[in-house]
């Protein structure tokens, strides 16, 4: 017997979500996936506010239940990019005027969504979409999309907080201020946590996004979208596409308006990025702020008395 969350005995070959036999949350969950299950919905993107739809549709399965059909999302293509590049750059300027603690206000709720009635939907579309158990879906798409919500909020007071020193009958201030332009997320397929927070972070700050997300990821961000809508975000504030990476850098990296972008994915697809930037930075009214996280390699010690099932696991 191992333990789990709550320290409750799990069988070693018992069903991941029986491990909580009396748990409402256990129950909520269960009933959550059995509804996404059932039922085959058509996703679309989200341009100014407004759900887009293309009709051109692409399906959405379980990668460890591929014959099993979840439902289709709209695919994109150039003009729905430079729709939403247009969308992102009229919200900006009252974006960037709202107070700092409106903003945060508005991530801040967005967590409480994810506590509480929004948990088990992100958590089940986590599972069905990329093919994670409860333990990598609650402690992914949940507990580390409220922290880095909620630890952003702090992240941006301290920043804000920080002042240069002014001596007598001079006042030194610093003001911070957003982008000049658009900022670019690019999401991966295998972190709900990271696909929330790579938009949201800029957005917070005051900036304006394109988001991308993978399309093996597109059901949890569509959930993630869901939770920033009704958490008050305005329209516009990050527009949510779906399209290819090529339409998607081809028209995104030649913009004038370009300002940053925000990205975690492979260091292969991160250094053309890096170098297309590089070669089209006349074009740019700023210098863009390139900010990603790529692969790397780490390593496992295995020491001679480990147990071989438990450390395959584990790697």
């Amino acid at each position: 017997m191992s333990k789990g969350f709550y320290n409750v005995p799990i069988a070693e070959n018992e069903p991941i979500l029986n491990y909580l036999a009396d748990s409402s949350e256990k129950k909520e969950l269960k009933k959550v996936i059995e509804e996404f299950r059932s039922e085959e919905i058509e996703i679309p993107m989200y341009i100014g506010g407004k759900e887009v739809k293309t009709g051109n549709l692409e399906r959405i399965f379980p990668p460890h239940d591929i014959k099993h059909t979840l439902g289709y999302y709209h695919k994109g293509e150039t003009k729905h990019i430079k729709d939403a590049i247009s969308a992102s750059l009229e919200a900006r300027e009252k974006w960037a005027n709202i107070s700092w603690e409106h903003r945060a206000s508005i991530f801040l709720k967005a967590a409480d969504l994810i506590a509480g009635p929004y948990r088990a939907k992100i958590n089940a579309a986590t599972m069905l979409g990329q093919s994670k158990n409860v333990f990598q879906a609650e402690i992914d798409a949940a507990c580390e999309l409220i922290d880095f919500l909620k630890f952003n909020v702090e992240f941006m007071a301290d920043i804000y907080r920080q002042q240069p020193e002014s001596s007598p009958q001079i006042w030194n201030r610093l003001e911070q201020r957003p982008l000049e332009g658009f900022v670019f997320a690019l999401t991966p397929f295998n972190f709900t946590s990271i696909a929330g927070n790579l938009p949201s972070a800029p957005a917070l700050m005051g900036n304006v996004v394109v988001w991308k997300p993978s399309r093996t990821a597109v059901y949890s961000a569509k959930v993630i979208m869901d939770v920033f809508k009704e958490a008050g975000l305005p329209d516009g504030v990050i527009n949510l596409v779906y399209v290819s990476g090529q339409a998607a850098g081809k028209e995104i990296f030649s913009h004038s308006d370009f300002a940053g972008i925000h990205f975690t994915g492979s260091t292969a697809v991160f250094q053309n990025i890096w170098k297309t930037i590089g070669e089209n930075i006349y074009k740019y009214k700023t210098y863009p702020r390139i900010v990603g996280e790529t692969g790397g390699k780490d390593f496992i010690f295995a020491e001679k008395t480990s147990k071989t099932k438990e450390l395959s696991t584990a790697l």
